[in-house]
C-alpha cells in the first residue's frame, strides 16, 4: 500500500499544478440579431484562420467564407485566437443562439502538427478546443451544447511548415 502511494505522489502533484491559468475571453461585440445585409456580407477573414468550419453549418447559417480551409491555422504552440476566429465564431454563435440552427450541439476538435510529443500534442489540441469553447460560452452558446475532444497529431499531413501550420486548428462539426 505504502508502495502505490509513493507511486501515485507525483501524478497527483502534476494533477494539482495543472499548468497555466485559462486566460479570460472576451467577446468583440454583444451578439445581435443578423440583418438581412449583414447576413450577406461576408465575415471578415484573416491570415492567421485556426478554425475550419463544417460545410453543414456554413450551409445552414449562410455564412461567406474565402477558402477558410486553406487559409493559416494557429501559431505553433498557440491557442490563441485572432480577431479573424473571433469573427467567424462570433457568426458561429449567433447562428447557434438565435439562428438556424439553435439549440444544435457541435464538435471542438482541436488539432496539433506531429512535432513534439503525442501527449504533449494531445494536450495542446484540448487546450486549442477549449479556447474556442470558451469563446463560444462567453457568446451565450449553452456549455452543453459544445463538445471539446483532442485528436492532437493523429491526423496531422503536413510535412513542412505550410503543411504543418493546416495540422494546427480546430474543427467545428455538427454533433451528429
Amino acid at each position: 500500500m505504502k508502495k502505490v502511494a509513493l507511486a501515485l505522489a507525483p501524478l497527483l502533484l502534476l494533477a494539482a499544478c495543472g499548468g497555466d491559468p485559462p486566460k479570460p475571453v472576451v467577446p468583440t461585440k454583444p451578439i445581435e440579431a443578423p440583418t438581412p445585409a449583414a447576413a450577406e456580407a461576408p465575415p471578415p477573414t484573416s491570415d492567421k484562420m485556426a478554425v475550419s468550419v463544417d460545410s453543414d453549418i456554413v450551409k445552414a447559417c449562410n455564412l461567406k467564407f474565402d477558402n477558410l480551409e486553406e487559409a493559416p491555422k494557429f501559431d505553433y504552440d498557440s491557442e490563441s485566437l485572432t480577431p479573424g476566429e473571433k469573427a467567424v465564431l462570433e457568426a458561429i454563435a449567433t447562428c447557434l443562439v438565435s439562428g438556424p440552427l439553435k439549440g444544435r450541439a457541435v464538435d471542438l476538435v482541436g488539432r496539433a502538427d506531429p512535432r513534439g510529443e503525442t501527449e504533449y500534442n494531445m494536450t495542446l489540441g484540448a487546450k486549442r478546443a477549449r479556447s474556442v469553447h470558451n469563446f463560444l460560452g462567453q457568446l451565450g452558446v449553452p456549455g452543453d451544447k459544445l463538445r471539446d475532444t483532442s485528436r492532437g497529431e493523429l491526423d496531422a499531413t503536413g510535412t513542412d511548415e505550410a503543411g504543418w501550420r493546416k495540422d494546427r486548428r480546430v474543427d467545428v462539426r455538427l454533433s451528429k
